[in-house]
């Protein structure tokens, strides 16, 4: 077991922090499969009543997936994202309570090992997001299954914006269950691990207070529109005369600086996503991250935002209206041979 995982029993819990706080908890591949060994082992396991998973650090639970690795190695795309989608599932279908502690950074890949868990956890330091269209990615990690399944379509502005948010729309928008603040964190743990019983969780709950601090009836009209496109000029529309940090004007420009042909993908993407199961998503997220990084901007997104640094990507389109409908179904719908399987 590598020590990036750390695996501990305590009473009637088994303990899973993410030990990579330098790097955020970020996952790389030894530490999919270790966690993933983990659970299998985990699940018939008599003594385990339920599974708590952490990061080390107070920065982080978990800041994705290793970017540069998988930008670095064209070999490790296939690898990571299937042995880490079928991760994603196994969570999602596990036999026991898996009570993820989100506290801090939740991004991306962090999501996948955390909100298709059965009792999730936010804190006061939560900061929630999926980022991936920033960097010419589209959500995956089952990211696309929660976000087309979230109320009133308030996901679309997670996809679109790439924002982080709080405890309160975390809860809203179907990424967790409870609000337990920092605190109380490792009394929970100790109380579950003497009881077996994740309904002690409830005792140590609260009220997160407002989601999207009374913004929430414009954004539910803005986010209704059924493309990004529509959505943009909504939000445009909104914008007209309000100050610089006012939410429209800021998601405005966000969505703007975005890759076109990201958004457009992400747009197909949900929309499939709302349809089916967690399992046809994460095999559509599958393909979608090999044809990505083969045909997308995920490369030069990684290059400018994440390697170099010099933050003026040079996307494959300019403007929504240049990215053909074609090409965003192609990226979704071509498909090889071994894929995830759940």
């Amino acid at each position: 077991m590598t020590e990036k995982v750390l695996v501990t029993k305590n009473g009637h819990a088994g303990i899973i922090t993410l030990n990579r706080p330098a790097a955020l908890n970020a996952l790389d591949l030894e530490m999919i499969r270790a966690l993933s060994q983990t659970l299998k082992d985990w699940a018939s396991d008599d003594d385990i009543a339920l599974v708590v998973v952490r990061g080390a650090g107070d920065r982080a639970f978990c800041a994705g997936g290793d970017i540069a690795a998988l930008y670095a190695d064209a070999e490790l795309g296939p690898v990571f994202f299937r042995e880490e989608y079928e991760l994603n599932h196994l969570i999602a279908s596990y036999p026991k309570p898996y009570v993820p502690l989100m506290k801090g950074i939740v991004l991306g890949g962090g999501v996948g090992v955390s909100s298709h868990g059965s009792h999730r956890i936010v804190t006061n330091s939560t900061r929630l997001g999926m980022p991936e269209v920033g960097i010419g990615f589209a959500p995956d990690a089952g990211g696309s299954y929660i976000l087309a399944h979230s109320r009133d379509r308030l996901g679309y502005h997670l996809a679109y914006t790439a924002v982080h948010v709080g405890a309160a729309e975390a809860i809203d928008l179907g990424f967790a269950d409870f609000y337990v603040t920092d605190d109380k964190l490792d009394e929970l743990v100790e109380i579950l691990a003497a009881t077996g019983n994740a309904a002690e969780i409830e005792k140590f709950a609260s009220d997160p207070g407002e989601s999207f601090a009374g913004d929430r009836s414009e954004m539910v009209d803005v986010y209704s529109a059924d493309s990004v496109e529509e959505t943009l000029k909504r939000l445009q529309n909104l914008a007209e005369g309000k100050p610089d940090d006012h939410w429209s004007v800021k998601a405005a420009e966000k969505i703007s600086n975005h890759p076109p042909l990201s958004l457009k993908v992400t747009e197909l993407l949900l929309e499939r996503a709302s349809v089916g199961t967690l399992g046809e998503a994460l095999t559509t997220e599958y393909w979608m991250s090999l044809n990505m990084r083969q045909d997308g901007d995920f490369l030069e997104g990684v290059r400018a935002l994440i390697i170099e640094k010099d933050k003026n990507p040079k996307w494959s389109h300019s403007h929504l209206q240049d990215v053909d409908a074609g090409a965003v179904v192609e990226i979704l719908d071509r498909r090889g041979t071994n894929g995830p399987k759940f």
